[in-house]
């Protein structure tokens, strides 16, 4: 809290600090928020910290694979076991268990890679209009949110004051169904850590981790429903997972271009590139969701999107 009893945001870096219990076992808090489960991207970025913590420092993680398997506790702390599954040459592979009250609530496997001079390199550019606007220039989320409706309640506002990042979208919020129609499976946010987080690269790409389960959906859901406003879908995040190709710090603008090449039988795809502010892309993303109508209510059902050819919350587990 701030002197005049102002929440002040989450610090990443204390949330990502893990009690070690034992040699291959962590515990992490679980922040008691007012939310009915635990955020996603907070337990895949402690089990990803607890996995870099048994790995030698000269290997960064090249690439993770995950799942949520139950939804998590808020305020309950969550035990983190690490099983040590490879240590070679140049890879070492580490698959981490989260378990809450005696169950398994979240799997995890990581792959870490001793950097190497590549033979060739290359990469496609970004797609959209995100990288033409400056980020300082775009409302921040809470703020556009607040702007529309005039103020939030009390409980919200004090949950967006705590939010551990930055998150201002390239194109205006849609608010309402009539919004939606037409659009495209695609969006964009500029993205960065309130707060410092240091100079430990572990800790950076941890809280990439947590900040890349907040928006991906929202591709998924464009067409469909506005992202703030009238909600037509229940969803929850079903597997997660991210490739790390540069080095980054994400206490400084990042670019997260997210697009969803096909939604069907309740299940819908979104994938997720990550730049810097010089274009370089730094990460690769993809997730798979549920959707479910929310209370029996009949959902807009249009034409497949072709993405080749058109011009060009969060409780994250399942509970199925």
């Amino acid at each position: 809290m701030t002197d005049a009893g102002e929440p002040v945001p989450e610090r990443l870096v204390d949330l990502l600090d893990l009690e070690r219990i034992e040699v291959n076992i962590f515990r992490g808090r679980s922040p008691d928020e007012s939310l009915q489960r635990v955020f996603g991207g907070q337990v895949a970025g402690q089990a990803l910290i607890a996995a870099g913590r048994t790995v030698d420092a000269g290997r960064p993680v090249h690439s993770l694979h995950a799942y949520f398997l139950r939804p998590g506790r808020p305020g309950v702390p969550i035990v983190y076991e690490v099983e040590r599954v490879r240590d070679g040459r140049s890879f070492t592979t580490r698959r981490v268990t989260a378990v809450q009250q005696g169950r398994t609530i979240f799997t995890l496997t990581a792959s870490f890679h001793v950097p190497e001079e590549g033979a060739f390199a290359h990469q496609l550019p970004p797609t959209g209009p995100g990288p033409l606007v400056d980020p300082e220039s775009l409302p921040r989320l809470a703020d556009e949110v607040r702007a529309h409706l005039g103020g939030v309640p009390d409980e919200l506002e004090r949950m967006a004051r705590r939010q551990p990042f930055d998150i201002r979208y390239v194109d205006r919020l849609r608010w309402t169904s009539e919004e939606t129609a037409g659009a495209e499976p695609r969006s964009a946010v500029w993205m960065r850590a309130v707060t410092p987080l240091g100079d430990d690269p572990l800790v950076h790409t941890c809280a990439l981790a947590y900040v890349s389960d907040t928006t991906l959906l929202d591709a998924v859901r464009l067409p469909v429903e506005p992202l703030w406003g009238e909600r037509l879908l229940d969803l929850a995040s079903l597997d997660h997972a991210m490739w790390f190709h540069r080095p980054f710090r994400a206490d400084e603008w990042l670019l997260y271009e997210q697009e969803s090449p096909v939604a069907t039988g309740g299940l819908g795809l979104a994938r997720g590139r990550i730049y810097d502010r010089a274009g370089r892309l730094l990460v690769s993303v993809v997730q798979e969701g549920l959707f479910r109508p929310r209370g029996g209510i009949h959902v807009r059902s249009e034409a497949p999107h072709d993405i080749r050819t058109r011009p060009g919350e969060a409780p994250h587990e399942p509970g199925a």
